[in-house]
């Protein structure tokens, strides 16, 4: 027997995108275009007698804008969303207003050239709607604070397009600087934002991969920097990891650990998706295995797919601890069920445990 298609809304005050997203999710299997409307307004009486598994939803539209109407649904019946932003930094911003409340995934969108994106982008567009249409509603009406899109790629690289493996596995020197190396997606900066604001200023280092489209990390590192005690800031290159400071890999770049005698230092590269993504889990998971070892704890959170199970791994192999995110508190449990089925996690705790995971690693000398 068949499973029940995916019944997705679009709401778009643009004909163009409501009849291009439309066609584009109707012809995907397993997916049926419910309603495509012109606002929200029109979305709340269509949605009176069918209510959608999936809502595509536009930020800036006139009569009430798309944060209000995320709202409004969060508190009466919470329902995945995936936004569909112009990529501006003004729609940068927007956005992470509307990740904070609680939208699981981000697709932009040019101001210019919207139907060859769109041709462009059928396959990122579909594998975001099947990604929100996996979450845990439970978790997102409990947390719905600050996506990730998966990004996809004709072929499925590994790390090994960044940063080839090593041939023999060696242990790094022991020194008193502590890592944390963090890897999330679908869900992940809610996620993030509730891990963060619950440390104090004194904690080590932190990298994380968040699966974040370009020009949308900046401003979601301002976002946590402004409601948290640590520093936050997108990574630049050659930027020093610092007690207290927690560095993002910016959309469309690779992030990857360098030690420099005792000190971290991170390097912000191009290059292909590895595992269909751009940074990528793996590619920081390996750098920090490779010049961390021992010195580091690796987490991996709610996500998609499988990016950064080999990587942890890894890490766990070069001795670093190792923590998934449990499956209770994700909003989509792919990338830590796959770390744990591969046997790279040492130990998987609920969410609002993993602040305290990050502080155990002062204590260990």
């Amino acid at each position: 027997m068949a499973a029940n298609p995916i019944r997705v809304m679009v709401v778009d005050d643009s004909a163009v995108v409501r009849k291009m997203v439309g066609a584009l999710l109707q012809a995907a299997p397993g997916i049926e275009l419910l309603h495509a409307v012109a606002d929200p307004l029109l979305a709340i009486e269509r949605m009176k007698h069918h209510w959608p598994d999936v809502i595509v939803l536009d930020v800036e539209m006139p009569r009430m804008d798309g944060i209000t109407f995320l709202r409004k649904i969060m508190a009466e019946r919470p329902t995945p969303v995936v936004i569909c932003s112009t990529q501006t930094e003004r729609g940068a911003e927007t956005t992470m207003a509307a990740m904070a409340a609680g939208a699981v995934a981000v697709i932009t969108k040019p101001r210019l050239g919207l139907k060859e994106f769109l041709n462009d982008s059928a396959d990122e567009l579909v594998a975001a709607v099947r990604a929100a249409a996996q979450a845990n509603v439970k978790r997102l009406a409990a947390r719905a604070s600050v996506g990730a899109t998966p990004q996809q790629a004709p072929a499925k690289l590994t790390a090994d397009a960044i940063l080839p493996a090593l041939a023999e596995s060696r242990t790094p020197l022991q020194t008193t600087e502590r890592i944390v190396a963090i890897g999330t997606s679908t869900g992940g900066t809610q996620a993030l934002e509730e891990v963060l604001t619950a440390l104090p200023r004194v904690t080590p280092g932190i990298v994380i991969v968040q699966h974040m489209p370009e020009k949308f990390t900046a401003a979601f590192a301002e976002r946590l920097d402004k409601v948290c005690q640590i520093n936050v800031i997108e990574a630049r290159h050659n930027d020093r990891v610092l007690p207290g400071r927690a560095l993002i890999a910016p959309g469309g770049r690779h992030l990857l650990l360098r030690r420099d005698g005792a000190q971290y230092f991170v390097e912000v590269v191009n290059g292909p998706l590895v595992n269909r993504h751009r940074p990528s889990v793996d590619v920081l998971f390996r750098s920090v295995a490779r010049n961390a070892g021992a010195n580091a704890l690796g987490i991996i959170m709610t996500g998609m797919g499988d990016d950064g199970a080999a990587g942890l791994l890894e890490m766990r192999n070069a001795g670093a601890r190792t923590v998934a995110q449990d499956e209770e508190s994700c909003v989509v449990y792919g990338m830590p069920k796959e770390a744990v089925k591969r046997g790279g996690v040492e130990k998987s705790v609920p969410l609002k445990s993993i602040d305290r995971e990050i502080l155990a690693q002062l204590q260990i000398r």
